[in-house]
């Protein structure tokens, strides 16, 4: 175990910040500072490292980033600013103050051209502005040789903020039927899950021997939208039909990967980790919606 005593979490009025402030709340073993966008300009790199250096944390969990991912395509320049040139200047920062960062990205780093789960290591091409921001951001705190590590995670979702489960919970009890994308599949993933498995990361001493190490965590199993949906209605018993569409018949400005299932071995190996099934964590965070 190493000394943690100061945690900055970035993002934290986000669904991932939000789960871990809540399940934080009751540790009192560390130190947890908690900033959000109204006390941390994300565009202002010199603003990063006054405020690192102010709070002089042990590690940074950075869950802040630029989630708009169809706007991304019209505002690929801020989109950059705050999942790229902005993750520079915090691994600049925490390495000038030897913290560890825990970075947190996306299955959008990959084109979704595979059949089969992503290794880390998996060659990456992204195809919207967002995926290439949150690409470059990665890239940057390789090339800093910060020490911490990346987590690409996919399909979050949490009673707070905004997510595909409070979607189809709206409108499956607003409409009588809707259409969903069948033919995109991904893995669902409980921000809480993650959340839980950041923190335990945060006390684990591998975190300081690893720089730039990238790991994937998303709940165990797979799903498309429909799928995901189907459940959804099932779990809360609303009678909306659903009916599967092809991504041609649903246009969005962005591309979608049409499969970025994450392959999660090696942060389960590394850091003794066990990933629910996505259906069961489903399951048990509707009780919160």
């Amino acid at each position: 175990m190493i000394n943690t005593s100061r945690i900055l979490v970035l993002g934290s009025t986000g669904q991932l910040g939000s789960e871990i402030r809540y399940l934080c709340s009751d540790i009192t073993d560390n130190e947890w500072i908690f900033a959000d966008r109204s006390a941390l300009d994300l565009t202002d790199s010199s603003a990063i490292d006054a405020y690192v250096a102010k709070h002089a944390p042990q590690v940074i969990i950075n869950c802040a980033a630029y989630t708009a991912v169809d706007n991304a395509e019209r505002e690929a320049d801020l989109a950059n600013q705050i999942n790229h040139l902005a993750v520079r200047a915090l691994a600049l920062a925490a390495k000038k103050m030897g913290a560890s960062l825990i970075h947190i990205s996306t299955d959008y780093v990959f084109d979704g051209r595979h059949h089969r789960p992503y290794f880390p290591d998996d060659l990456t091409e992204p195809t919207g502005e967002y995926g290439k921001s949150k690409l470059a951001g990665e890239q940057a705190i390789v090339a800093t040789n910060v020490r911490g590590i990346i987590i690409r995670t996919s399909w979050v979702y949490s009673c707070f903020g905004g997510n595909f489960v409070k979607t189809m919970l709206r409108l499956g009890a607003e409409k009588p039927s809707l259409n969903v994308v069948a033919d995109q599949v991904g893995s669902p993933t409980w921000a809480r899950d993650l959340a839980q498995a950041i923190i335990h990361i945060t006390a684990h001493s591998e975190i300081a021997n690893k720089t730039g190490e990238i790991y994937h965590y998303s709940n165990t199993g797979a799903c498309s939208w429909f799928d995901f949906a189907e459940h959804i209605m099932n779990h809360r018993q609303l009678s909306c039909k659903l009916s599967p569409i092809r991504t041609e018949e649903y246009p969005t400005p962005a591309q979608r990967p049409h499969y970025s299932v994450l392959d999660c071995r090696k942060i389960c190996d590394d850091f003794d980790i066990s990933i629910p099934y996505w259906n069961h964590s489903l399951a048990k965070s509707l009780v919160e919606f």
